[in-house]
């Protein structure tokens, strides 16, 4: 049995922890979190307030699950790292360069089994893909077109009004939601990324594009009912779920709790009056080792569903949704459908279509052999797909092609 402790209780490590427990393998023994109410999700574990009180003890556990906000990794990350704890890190690894190159610095030293949360890599759906690549089903790889369709909703719900909408409190659009996707890109090509060059904005979630009529607050607007964006429409549905996104607005998710939150909490406000800074569309462009390109498009604007891609190759190509992959063959001019019946939506509800459960049994697997073939990528790997998100974020505010060194 895994002993596991959790850093930071929020929606993300309590959702690997209980995928943890889910699976038999492991139990929490210790969480560290400021609010009462999310120590409490796990009633059997030694509770603390602060992290800080568990690092300053000795070894209380195998491995910790490390789930604070962004620019809170850093510190713990090390720490852990010292005391000899095994790390499940959720993305991005830190907001810097140089605490990400901290991090990585520490878990190689210590020799730790340690994971970036790219859960996209352990979904059923990557495995059969990159399976079909790598059999050179379609020859060598030349071109990839990926979309990240992030989903109206869930674009106000955690980057026009919630805890990743300012660049300074979090992190830049590119680095807290889509280094998943670059990170997947470099895993299905199996190369390294040399060039990068990007472009976007924020383009809709302003102050000018407010209607006249509009309230600061959903449950005060009379034009609520047109807003693509309504809280109230978005959330009041789920009340009695707890579970993301009802989660993060409320510990009381009844119908009054989620009503109080709209009224009273960031949540509720007119996505035209927030203080949001981060992108709503970007798309990056890159170069690999050999010549291979690829083009990544985030977009707010889209049902939240699935990502979409595809992969060109010199005898053949896949077209992918998320739920099945279509391979077309230059030489029987003939295609293929291939299911793979991913578990779950896209969401981090939905446990990302089987990538979070697929992340923590593959650590957990790491942990209990002490064999690291299991997790998919390197610290190293990890800190390249973070950099790949510097590069495309200088590249979209100066204008110009970063090459990666």
């Amino acid at each position: 049995m895994v002993t596991l402790a959790v850093v930071g209780a929020g929606s993300r490590g309590t959702s690997y922890a209980r995928h943890a427990v889910g699976t038999g393998r492991a139990q929490v023994v210790a969480v560290a979190d400021p609010l009462d109410s999310r120590r409490a999700r796990f009633p059997e574990a030694a509770h603390y307030a602060d992290w800080r009180a568990l690092a300053a003890l000795p070894r209380q556990a195998d491995a910790v699950i490390i789930a604070t906000q962004d620019r809170d990794h850093v510190e713990p990350a090390v720490r852990f790292a010292e005391l000899g704890y095994d790390i499940l890190l959720e993305k991005p690894m830190a907001v810097s360069e140089e605490d990400s190159r901290t991090i990585v610095a520490a878990a190689e030293r210590s020799g730790a089994m340690f994971a970036v949360c790219h859960v996209l890599r352990y979904t059923p759906y990557t495995r059969t893909l990159k399976s079909l690549l790598d059999s050179g089903r379609i020859g060598d790889i030349v071109n990839v077109q990926h979309l990240e369709p992030v989903g109206w909703w869930h674009q106000a719900h955690s980057y026009v009004r919630g805890n990743w909408r300012r660049s300074d409190e979090s992190t830049f659009m590119l680095l807290a939601k889509s280094c998943h996707d670059l990170d997947w890109l470099v895993h299905l090509t199996g190369k390294q990324v040399t060039r990068v060059s990007s472009f976007g904005g924020l383009m809709h979630f302003r102050p000018e594009n407010r209607p006249a009529q509009a309230a600061d607050r959903c449950l005060d607007c009379v034009v609520e009912a047109r807003c693509p964006y309504s809280a109230t429409r978005i959330y009041l549905p789920l009340a009695g779920r707890d579970s993301w996104p009802l989660s993060v607005l409320t510990d009381d998710v009844s119908e009054q709790g989620v009503i109080e939150a709209l009224r009273t909490g960031p949540y509720g406000r007119c996505v035209y009056d927030c203080d949001n800074d981060v992108v709503d569309h970007q798309v990056v462009n890159m170069e690999f080792e050999g010549g291979t390109t690829a083009s990544f498009t985030m977009t707010a604007f889209t049902p939240a569903q699935h990502r979409q891609t595809r992969v060109f190759g010199t005898r053949g190509s896949i077209e992918g949704d998320g739920d099945r992959l279509t391979v077309f063959d230059f030489v029987t001019g003939r295609a293929e459908i291939v299911e793979t019946r991913p578990t779950g939506d896209s969401t981090a509800g939905g446990g990302h279509g089987g990538g979070d459960e697929g992340l923590v049994e593959a650590f957990l697997t790491a942990v209990a052999t002490r064999d690291r073939t299991s997790i998919l990528s390197s610290p190293g790997e990890s800190l390249h797909s973070h950099l790949i998100a510097w590069a495309a974020e200088r590249s979209r505010l100066n204008g110009e092609t970063v090459t990666l060194g």
